[in-house]
């Protein structure tokens, strides 16, 4: 079965339709506080390898509407915090926030930084960044720069190796596809 074949031909063809940047806009925008969501390199790459010329476009889409996402993310964790602070009295999860408090404390724009470029998710650090009230300014300068360089970065690659790349995924997808799906079953044996 050629599963992961198929969508990536389907990637690719969205990636050149006519409404492939109001997608890229709306996952960049909704993948920074929606859990859980695919993180916009996915369409970026193949809009990348299709339109080259259109590399800073692109990535500067990613880049802005993903930081206006974790403002939203960021507010979202700042209200939500006095709704669900009970709750999680109830159910002797306050240690954990106030470890994750901790962290900001700690780490600071360092923490939203590593979030921001690598593919942890970014939308938990947004939410917490809000929740641990973290300074609304220099987290959305992280985030910039953080996202920023991380889909530059992507951009780049696949501008340069691009035909390369995608001669190798078509011949090698589905196989990575399945072994990441042995790996997560794995993981996911071995928590329990």
């Amino acid at each position: 079965m050629q599963i992961f074949s198929k969508l990536y031909h389907k990637t690719l063809d969205w990636a050149q339709s006519k409404h492939a940047v109001y997608w890229l806009s709306l996952v960049s925008f909704t993948e920074s506080f929606i859990l859980p969501y695919p993180p916009p390199d996915i369409l970026l790459a193949p809009m990348v390898l299709k339109k080259p010329e259109k590399i800073y476009q692109f990535t500067s889409i990613c880049t802005i509407l993903s930081v206006l996402g974790g403002v939203v993310g960021y507010f979202l964790g700042a209200l939500l915090i006095d709704i669900i602070q009970p709750l999680l009295v109830k159910l002797h999860y306050v240690d954990k926030l106030e470890t994750v408090k901790e962290w900001f404390t700690e780490y600071g724009i360092w923490i939203v930084a590593i979030a921001g470029f690598s593919p942890m998710p970014y939308k938990i650090f947004t939410i917490g960044a809000g929740i641990a009230n973290m300074a609304l300014l220099p987290f959305i300068l992280i985030s910039l720069l953080a996202r920023g360089a991380r889909f530059f970065l992507v951009a780049f690659f696949v501008k340069k190796f691009g035909d390369t790349c995608d001669l190798w995924l078509k011949k090698y997808i589905d196989r990575l596809g399945y072994i990441l799906i042995i790996i997560i079953a794995l993981g996911l044996w071995y928590a329990k």
